[in-house]
């Protein structure tokens, strides 16, 4: 397995690098990986097992968002107007309703990213954080909390509030502990990728215990992508990355948690860079296929059904833009087919009736996820 190319290996150098200050010698690259390797193993901290799906009659439960191709939300349309396939395979429809946040609050959580966002930027994010905060005099919509992720680790607020001042408040007073990884500096890709992975773990874990539906909101341009040429993935390498993205996969979804990646380099990104995960989102089918960039933010961003935000740094209207999400949505469930083995990849696609209306909901889901354990 190539670790250093994605999936379309023939148009890798009609692209850029997507992590620009890592351009490397095959010989770098491929220390890189073997030191997060086993960085990765040394410091795999146990997760929870992965509920399994191995039962057909065990619903999946989907959190469905619908808009207009302008962005505008849809909540006025019925079961008939949805069609489920899973694997190109018609499904019916088991459960449906329509949710509002006053039937059902949901929780957000604001997160920090500091280690992957540019030094320069970091302060710029909190400010940005602060201000959605503050709108509306400080009312905010839903019960919420931040989190602020350092070369340290997580610090995260415990208590939510609908009170977006005190949440300012108590941000502000973080301010003297946050230490920053430029991109650039001696911490090398290898280093960042490790801490955002196990950063990840923390906060899934963390928001699939809570009640209810979640939305978390990570500010970060994105983890490294370890993307070059000449590099080959152990099997155990392999199976490290796969597990995480099988566990990932689960845990959100059984947890009702729905990501969103705001990248606040904004306009001064490099397009080549800031939609290179593009050639990941399709889902790993085998172990075989694993790479790093499959743990990326934004591919699990989108797969979770949430948004990968890109080219607009006004970070808190584009929080606004991610809770429109929360206002309203669908709960539909169907059952799952009897899996043929562990581990199965299922590809989920929402057909509407309407035309010019688009769907958003988690993309797939695995079957019998217990039978691997993540590295982290």
């Amino acid at each position: 397995m190539n670790l250093c190319n994605p999936r379309d290996t023939s148009s890798l150098f009609a692209r850029n690098q997507p992590e620009s200050p890592m351009t490397v010698t095959k010989l770098a690259c491929a220390l890189s990986a073997a030191l997060l390797a086993g960085s990765l193993s040394s410091t795999a901290q146990q997760a929870p097992p992965v509920p399994s799906t191995s039962s057909s009659s065990q619903q999946i439960k989907l959190d469905v968002v619908v808009d207009t191709k302008e962005g505008q939300p849809v909540t006025t349309l019925g079961q008939q107007d949805f069609t489920i396939l899973d694997n190109k395979s018609q499904r019916p429809i088991t459960g449906f309703k329509i949710v509002t946040a006053k039937q059902e609050p949901v929780e957000v959580i604001i997160f920090i990213d500091a280690v992957n966002t540019p030094y320069e930027l970091v302060a710029y994010v909190r400010d940005q954080t602060e201000k959605f905060f503050k709108d509306k005099e400080g009312a905010l919509a839903h019960p919420t909390n931040f989190a602020v992720f350092t070369d340290t680790g997580v610090q995260i607020e415990p208590k939510f509030s609908t009170n977006g001042n005190a949440l300012s408040e108590i941000l502000d007073g973080e301010q003297t502990s946050l230490r920053q990884i430029n991109r650039s500096s001696q911490w090398g890709a290898s280093d960042r990728l490790n801490l955002s992975v196990r950063a990840l773990h923390q906060v899934t874990d963390y928001a699939a215990a809570l009640p209810g539906r979640k939305i978390v909101i990570w500010m970060s341009p994105g983890f490294p992508l370890l993307s070059g040429p000449g590099i080959n993935l152990s099997v155990k390498d392999e199976q490290q990355i796969f597990g995480d993205v099988l566990y990932f996969s689960s845990t959100l979804r059984k947890g009702r948690v729905t990501l969103y990646d705001l990248n606040p380099v904004g306009v001064n990104e490099s397009l080549v860079r800031a939609n290179y995960y593009q050639d990941f989102l399709r889902g790993i089918t085998r172990r075989e296929d694993a790479q790093f960039a499959d743990l990326s933010i934004q591919v699990l961003s989108e797969q979770s059904g949430g948004l990968t935000l890109i080219s607009n740094n006004d970070l808190a209207a584009q929080i606004q833009k991610c809770l429109l999400d929360a206002d309203s949505w669908y709960e539909i469930s169907f059952d799952p087919p009897p899996p043929d083995k562990p581990n199965e990849y299922y590809h989920i696609e929402i057909k509407l009736a309407q035309p010019g209306l688009i769907a958003r909901t988690r993309t797939g889901y695995y079957s019998n996820t217990n039978s691997v354990e993540p590295s982290h």
